[in-house]
């Protein structure tokens, strides 16, 4: 059975790949993006890790509905055209038996042109509600796989499967290769956390998700050095048209690590912090949910992180500094505050992990196969 994986949001369908790759007679390919953002040349994230994880990755060039008129807003509409030439291309060429969705604006000309050939589709939300995309995909869709059991996805489409968390998350003794032995990370993840420990301060990481943040970059910039004397740094850049990594790895110290993006260690390295400095992506929100991680969240203004924010922060796991409030003194000022409560904030992050269900990668991943052999049943 051959299964068509796309969409943009990278960390559940890498755990879901991560299945799928157990289970014998199943090959998976990947449709997604080739660069970061729209106007940024950097590579995606996925169309570095995929080929080295042995899934053929496929890049689309298609285009999305902006919320709001950009440089880039008429050039994206006239690509949607493209996206959906592309996408028949592909479907003709690769004959998948199934498509998971993972949504985002490249997954819509591929489920629609699927939907056209009669291809079985599951299409997941990482959300409490649908966004754009997937609001458009569900129409197409067989199955609508829902991640929380709060929220509006309602009807008969609707099946629970949970948000798929990475095996490098749930199994913190599985190593990246050569590594000698549990929670073992490289040396210079290694110096940071002896720094910490030698000085009897804290560690925080800084992360804008696998695209980065620009305006959090920034403001960690604008008040690194008062941030460093009272905490260790590990600061997660992204890979962006400003070239922040570039500029800040200048400023690396001993208690200051800059990286474009953590790899394997990311799950030992998250369970090690003492605090986590984030956008609100729903995937992130997870892996702290499980680890039982306080966090001060940055939602992108104007967007379903909003949302996320919302929800995670009545649940005690978060708290949210606006991003139209942040500058250098301001992530300052709530970074001091939460280190004050950090014992109470952790005591109660422990108790957010209720919401995970931590077998959504297998879950989902089985849906998707039995989706497959449903309906081919159904033509035999």
């Amino acid at each position: 059975m051959k299964i068509l994986i796309t969409g943009a949001h990278f960390t559940p369908a890498v755990a879901t790949i991560e299945e799928l790759k157990k289970m014998d007679g199943v090959e998976v390919v990947y449709v997604g993006r080739k660069t970061t953002l729209e106007g940024d040349k950097a590579l995606s994230v996925e169309s570095k890790v995929l080929p080295a994880m042995g899934v053929k990755f496929i890049p689309i060039i298609t285009g999305r509905l902006q919320r709001s008129f950009t440089p880039y807003t008429i050039p994206s509409l006239l690509k949607i055209p493209i996206g959906l030439i592309q996408a028949l291309y592909i479907i003709l060429s690769e004959k998948p038996d199934v498509i998971l969705s993972f949504g985002g604006y490249v997954a819509v000309p591929v489920v629609i042109v699927g939907w056209l050939f009669s291809i079985p589709t599951i299409v997941h939300e990482q959300t409490i509600t649908l966004g754009l995309a997937n609001r458009i995909n569900s129409i197409f869709a067989d199955k609508i796989a829902a991640s929380f059991e709060k929220g509006v996805l309602k009807g008969e489409k609707v099946i629970l499967t949970g948000n798929p968390v990475r095996q490098n998350i749930l199994d913190l003794s599985r190593l990246p290769a050569g590594k000698a032995g549990p929670g073992d990370i490289t040396e210079e993840y290694s110096e940071i956390f002896k720094s910490a420990r030698k000085d009897k301060k804290p560690v925080i990481l800084f992360t804008g998700g696998n695209q980065g943040s620009h305006v959090i970059n920034l403001a960690v910039e604008e008040s690194l050095d008062k941030l460093l004397k009272i905490a260790c740094i590990i600061h997660v850049t992204g890979d962006n048209k400003f070239e922040d990594f570039e500029r800040l790895q200048g400023l690396q110290t001993g208690r200051y690590l800059v990286k474009k993006w953590i790899g394997e260690e990311w799950g030992v390295i998250l369970s090690q912090v003492d605090l986590v400095i984030c956008r609100a992506g729903i995937n992130t929100l997870n892996e702290l949910a499980y680890l039982g991680k306080p966090a001060l969240i940055i939602p992108i203004a104007s967007s379903e992180q909003n949302k996320n924010a919302k929800y995670f922060e009545e649940l005690g796991l978060v708290k949210v500094l606006s991003q139209s409030k942040l500058s250098g003194e301001t992530l300052l000022r709530n970074i001091r505050l939460l280190l004050n409560g950090l014992n109470y904030l952790t005591k109660k992050t422990k108790e957010a992990k209720k919401i995970i269900i931590p077998d959504a990668a297998k879950r989902l991943a089985l849906e998707t196969v039995l989706l497959g052999q449903k309906i081919e049943a159904n033509r035999i």
